[in-house]
C-alpha cells in the first residue's frame, strides 16, 4: 500500500502538529479536546493523507482557542510546508474571522505582520497577513518599526499606506 501524506516534517508533521494542539488545550483548560486525526482518502492499493492544519483551521473557526494558537505558531513559521500557501492563508483568514483571540495572540500578530514588512518578505500569502492585522490595528506596532521600513520598496510602501489609512 503506497501513502502519500500531504503533512510537513518535525514539529510541523501530523502528529507534532496535534502534540503541539494538545499542550496548547492543557495550557488553556480545554475540557474536551478536538480531534485532529487529518482525513484521508484511499483509492485502491493509495492512501492519501491531508494536511492537520485543515483540522486546525476547521478548529479556528468554530472558536478554539487552542486551535488559534497553533494557527499563530504557523503563521509565525518562515518555513516551506506542503501546501503552505494556501494553509497559511487560509490560517489567517479564518483567524480574521474569529471574535476570540486572545490579547496577547493579538499582539503576536501583529509583531509578525510588522517584522515581515520591516524584513521586506511578503509572500503571496501576506495579503491574508495584512487584512488579519488591519482588522486588529497595527498603528503602535508600525510607530514602532516605522524607522526600520523600506518605503522605497513599493510593496513595502503599499502595506505601510494600507495599514495607516
Amino acid at each position: 500500500m503506497r501513502v502519500i501524506d500531504y503533512n510537513g516534517t518535525g514539529a510541523w508533521s501530523g502528529d507534532g502538529i496535534i502534540a503541539r494542539y494538545a499542550g496548547h488545550a492543557r495550557r488553556f483548560h480545554i475540557a474536551t479536546p478536538r480531534d485532529l486525526t487529518p482525513r484521508e482518502f484511499r483509492q485502491a492499493e493509495t492512501t492519501w493523507v491531508y494536511p492537520v492544519m485543515d483540522r486546525v483551521i476547521e478548529g479556528i473557526l468554530a472558536g478554539d482557542i487552542a486551535c488559534a494558537e497553533v494557527g499563530i505558531d504557523f503563521i509565525e513559521q518562515d518555513a516551506s510546508f506542503p501546501f503552505g500557501r494556501i494553509l497559511k492563508s487560509n490560517t489567517a483568514r479564518a483567524l480574521r474571522k474569529s471574535e476570540m483571540l486572545l490579547p496577547e495572540q493579538q499582539e503576536r500578530i501583529r509583531r509578525r505582520v510588522a517584522s515581515m514588512l520591516s524584513s521586506e518578505y511578503l509572500p503571496r500569502e501576506f495579503r491574508q497577513y495584512a487584512k488579519l492585522a488591519r482588522k486588529l490595528g497595527m498603528a503602535d506596532v508600525l510607530s514602532a518599526h516605522q524607522e526600520t521600513l523600506n518605503l522605497a520598496n513599493p510593496w513595502v510602501a503599499h502595506y505601510f499606506e494600507y495599514f495607516t489609512r
